[in-house]
């Protein structure tokens, strides 16, 4: 059966319902957001910020964050890394103690059966990672010996030096700067008793050497071994008068994050260890009534599933993808509601663009004409986020005119921002040629084997990816038409850089590795759509490579399913059952790689019809994203606006385009 011939109907069906659930996920200022579900070890850190400023929660918090984490322990008794993954040492060590902070005895069934669970690991408590010992060290549970060491003085080395904090990612050198002041400082706080208590049930037997705990997905090194060793001695020697320095140093750059981001940090973590130091250097430090005030951005909450702190806010994100789904059938396949929709969209993204930064030092990336993840209230703008929101305010420009953007404007995106995005974007770029999130990439690749997480990969420097190289390589193949001679010059150089590096990032077998979603599939979708927008047609060899690989892993049942164990193991891993973002990736990379009259482009398809709900929603209480190759995220709204991407461009390939009420 041809593909053009039977199917439209269907897919015009289930992409018009799909629609019409996205609508109703919108937002009254005209964004959308759902949650990023993680797991409950940021819930735990908020609760133990708490209760070291001694700012207790309301009993009402209380009991929801209780309820939170009764809900999502797993059978074993324990808390996981993410909602598909077995207990983890390190999460259901910082919920028990979270829990006991939050008032439960020992002999409650949530913290019994978590110090049961422990007590089955080998080593018990002491096999979790550093991560945990620091939280325990902060505590006054464990001494800071135990603790890898984070010296504070490395902020005052020369910026030139290669291991200067400077040289991190962006999330990872905020982390940081906050942690080697507490290390530092030997900040302790104090619980009385409890810490007492806390000590003898966590560690009830004596210690015995033990292997890494199943959270050490990365052991140290005999390099970062040996720095470390070196770095205890260097606690045994240093000048006073340096370490005074050095967390002054560390202080004032908390400090500037404070003024650099006024509204809310740069993520939940961050803002939460900035609140431990603030109060570490002064118990009444002039910004610290303020700071505590915005982790309150960062708090979901629901009757069902009680109180959780969220790792991230995701509305720029959200909504970048929920307008290029509406968009993506044409004109013919959109309602009225949906074209209201789109307006009140593309006012939200246009008032989200940074057109300010208020820190004290100047920034080290380009800020200004970019897009957060979060929203506009956020300073810390996002290569691919950038990248989106330019997609799609143009996408709107083209499909709704200047009609698009408030009156007296030049539709979604003047000119004039179009620049101050192009900067941001290509500051991003590395030298090979891919495209990074915060920064661009300020050291070589061997600074990972100095990792300390021993939890984390990839979370050392701010490397290019296929995902963010797709992401920019669309964006600017889209604006190069409205920019100004120069200007363009400089993005087709940007795209013929970046489509160099996408055809060497992909493997023999056709494949892509992803970073930031799950995870060859999802780099699938990025690389096909970055090389096509860099002029290569559909039958170039690399895009015919990737299409044989997307024909030669679809599944049975018509999709595609991927198993978030391969994003730990590094290779490709299929689940037994297809999953609807990641047959939405799929079919969208089929599109520019297979055509439309593939069969297993029709396939996919035909699945997403058959799996959809009876209100145009899919299932979506899977993971479907990473960070750091090892955390997994599920983002709740993937389920709805990539199937309805996916439908909706299938639909506009397949049918011709009429004016829309035409006979």
């Amino acid at each position: 059966m041809n593909a053009h011939d039977a199917v439209p109907d269907d897919v015009r069906t289930a992409y018009e319902a799909a629609c019409t659930r996205l609508l109703s996920l919108q937002s009254d200022d005209g964004s959308w957001e759902g949650e990023m579900e993680w797991n409950t070890t940021i819930l735990s850190q908020y609760v133990i910020v708490l209760r070291v400023l001694q700012r207790p929660p309301d009993e009402g918090s209380r009991q929801g964050m209780v309820t939170h984490f009764r809900n999502t322990r797993t059978p074993e008794g324990g808390w996981g890394m993410h909602p598909a993954a077995p207990p983890s040492p390190y999460a259901t060590l910082l919920a028990y103690v979270a829990l006991r902070l939050l008032g439960l005895g020992p002999g409650d069934p949530l913290t019994a059966g978590a110090r049961k669970w422990l007590g089955t690991q080998p080593g018990g408590a002491r096999c979790v990672p550093q991560w945990g010992r620091f939280w325990l060290a902060v505590l006054g549970i464990v001494p800071y010996r135990e603790v890898a060491p984070f010296p504070p003085e490395a902020m005052l080395l020369p910026r030139w030096f290669p291991l200067h904090p400077e040289r991190l990612l962006g999330w990872t050198r905020m982390l940081y700067q906050a942690m080697s002041y507490l290390y530092g400082a030997r900040f302790r706080a104090d619980l009385g008793p409890l810490a007492d208590a806390l000590r003898r049930e966590l560690f009830a037997t004596p210690a015995t050497p033990s292997a890494p705990g199943p959270d050490v997905v990365f052991p140290r090194g005999r390099l970062l071994r040996a720095l470390q060793q070196c770095l205890r001695g260097w606690e045994r020697v240093h000048s006073r008068r340096l370490r005074r320095a050095a967390l002054e140093r560390c202080h004032h750059a908390v400090v500037d994050e404070q003024y650099a981001s006024p509204v809310h940090g740069l993520s939940s973590v961050n803002a939460l260890m900035e609140c431990l130091v603030l109060f570490a250097h002064d118990r009444r430090h002039p910004m610290l009534d303020a700071a505590v005030a915005r982790l309150e951005y960062w708090r979901w909450a629901d009757e069902k599933n009680g109180v959780r702190i969220c790792g991230e806010r995701s509305l720029v994100w959200d909504t970048t993808f929920a307008v290029q789904a509406l968009l993506a059938a044409g004109p013919q396949h959109r309602s009225e509601q949906a074209a209201s929709a789109l307006h009140k969209a593309c006012t939200y993204l246009r008032a989200a663009r940074i057109t300010t930064y208020p820190g004290l030092n100047p920034p080290l990336r380009k800020v200004i004409g970019g897009w957060a993840f979060s929203d506009g209230d956020s300073r810390w703008p996002v290569g691919d986020c950038t990248a989106e929101a330019v997609d799609a305010l143009l996408g709107a420009r083209d499909a709704l005119g200047s009609g698009a953007g408030p009156a007296g404007t030049d539709g979604p995106l003047p000119p004039r921002s179009l620049s101050g995005a192009l900067d941001v974007i290509l500051d991003r770029q590395n030298r090979d040629g891919g495209f990074g999130t915060l920064d661009r990439q300020r050291t070589g690749r061997w600074l990972d084997v100095l990792n300390p997480t021993e939890m984390f990969a990839q979370c050392m420097v701010d490397s290019s990816s296929v995902d963010c190289t797709g992401s920019a390589l669309t964006a600017l193949a889209r604006m190069r038409g409205l920019l100004p001679p120069r200007e363009r010059r400089r993005a087709d150089a940007a795209i013929r850089r970046g489509a160099t590096y996408l055809r060497s990032a992909q493997n023999p077998d056709g494949s892509f590795a992803g970073t930031w979603g799950i995870n060859y599939t999802y780099a699938a979708f990025h690389a096909a759509r970055g090389l096509r927008a860099a002029g290569a047609p559909p039958d170039d060899p690399a895009l015919r490579l990737l299409g044989h690989w997307l024909t030669a892993t679809q599944l049975a049942d018509g999709g595609w399913g991927e198993d978030w164990r391969g994003c730990v193991e590094q290779r490709y891993i299929a689940l037994g059952h297809a999953l609807p973002e990641m047959t939405s990736w799929a079919v969208l990379a089929g599109l520019d790689t297979l055509g439309p009259g593939s069969p297993s482009v029709a396939a996919g398809v035909r699945w997403l019809c058959t799996a959809q709900e009876a209100d145009g929603s899919w299932s979506d209480d899977h993971v479907n994203a990473v960070f750091f190759a090892t955390m997994m995220i599920n983002y709740r709204l993937y389920a709805a606006y990539f199937p309805t991407l996916a439908l909706g461009r299938y639909l506009r390939a397949v049918t011709p385009i009429t004016p829309r009420g035409a006979a």
